[in-house]
């Protein structure tokens, strides 16, 4: 079966809006205790936080949790990087006899340059690959992974992904937007959709982690990062109907102007965290009565934890699907680019 015909039909910007496409519930699963790049903005700058909570993360366990989301549209293999765990195939054995439908990754790909490797884990249920890559070329990958080499490996797996979808792959790509790359989307764009991309997600940073430490360095406005993707999709709109790239994670009153299509947006998730690090994230762990030494959080929990919204935004058209600033961004530039779309 092709690609095409395992991606589900995109719906529209208006579709979205009204929460069409993202009632289906998607299951993410924590299991990198490690990670073999070392990014600047990592959310995760908790590195032993991570490893224990991960670490916890069992083949038990994560059998345990797929029997517990069994029916969920997607289940996602992610934190840290998942390719560093000997037992993920395991895993998705696991999740293929469960009947998950979609079983997906979010990678730096490096290990995937390994054609044997990647096709074991397709082999096994896995179709759907999110790729994070920062540039076009090593100089802007690796200034921002801070790990010499990973530029030539993770487009290797990019170039093995490709090689694999004729049984039926689907490779998208995670461009973490920062001041270095913002000014190179045409020129990133091409080059991953020369190696086979099926969609190029241009994620704005979370104000959290790494992010946060080093805002001032590397953090762009809101309004720029708007500004220079509209001008850019223009652009690329030229030479090709709808281009594939999607800005992701950006209050949607800064982004007026561009076309729907493009305008792109984080699903809802659950996932699953030891009772330790959740109480961490200030979520009552004895009230979600934890189960298996487990707690479930959504991305909601993770939003009202660190997202902000002001009264004006309730006369905004997007306020329903408007997860909020997050606070540490309001905390330097305050609210002045946010302006309430009237409805």
């Amino acid at each position: 079966m092709s690609a095409e015909a395992d991606e589900p039909k995109t719906p529209t910007f208006e579709q979205r809006l009204r929460g069409d496409g993202r009632s289906q519930e998607r299951l993410h699963v924590s299991i990198g205790a490690i990670c073999n790049n070392n990014c600047l903005f990592c959310m995760e700058e908790d590195r032993d936080g991570r490893y224990v909570n991960n670490s916890a993360m069992t083949l038990e366990r994560v059998g345990w949790i797929l029997e517990q989301h069994r029916g969920a549209e997607e289940v996602c293999f992610t934190s840290g990087e998942p390719t560093t765990r000997e037992d993920l195939k395991d895993m998705l054995e696991l999740a293929t006899k469960l009947g998950y439908q979609r079983i997906s990754m979010m990678t730096n790909g490096r290990r995937l340059a390994s054609l044997p490797y990647a096709a074991s884990l397709v082999k096994r249920g896995m179709k759907r690959f999110y790729v994070s890559i920062h540039g076009h070329d090593a100089k802007l990958h690796e200034g921002l992974t801070r790990t010499p080499g990973s530029f030539v490996q993770t487009v290797a797996g990019l170039d093995t992904l490709t090689q694999l979808k004729r049984f039926g792959v689907v490779v998208h790509t995670s461009t973490v937007l920062t001041d270095r790359n913002l000014p190179h989307l045409g020129e990133i764009y091409r080059f991953l959709r020369g190696h086979g991309v099926d969609q190029v997600v241009f994620n704005v940073m979370q104000a959290n982690g790494r992010a946060n430490t080093f805002f001032e360095q590397i953090f762009p406005t809101y309004t720029d990062i708007a500004a220079r993707f509209r001008a850019f999709i223009e652009e690329a709109g030229k030479s090709e109907h709808e281009p594939k790239a999607f800005l992701v994670d950006i209050p949607l009153c800064t982004t007026e102007g561009i076309p729907d299509f493009n305008r792109g947006f984080v699903e809802t998730y659950s996932h699953y965290e030891t009772t330790q690090k959740a109480l961490l994230e200030g979520v009552d762990a004895e009230e979600r009565k934890p189960t298996n030494g487990l707690v479930l959080l959504t991305r909601k929990d993770v939003d009202d934890a660190t997202r902000d919204k002001r009264a004006e935004c309730a006369n905004c058209k997007y306020d329903a699907q408007c997860e909020g600033v997050w606070r540490n961004y309001l905390r330097r530039r305050g609210w002045d680019e946010m302006t309430p779309v009237p409805k």
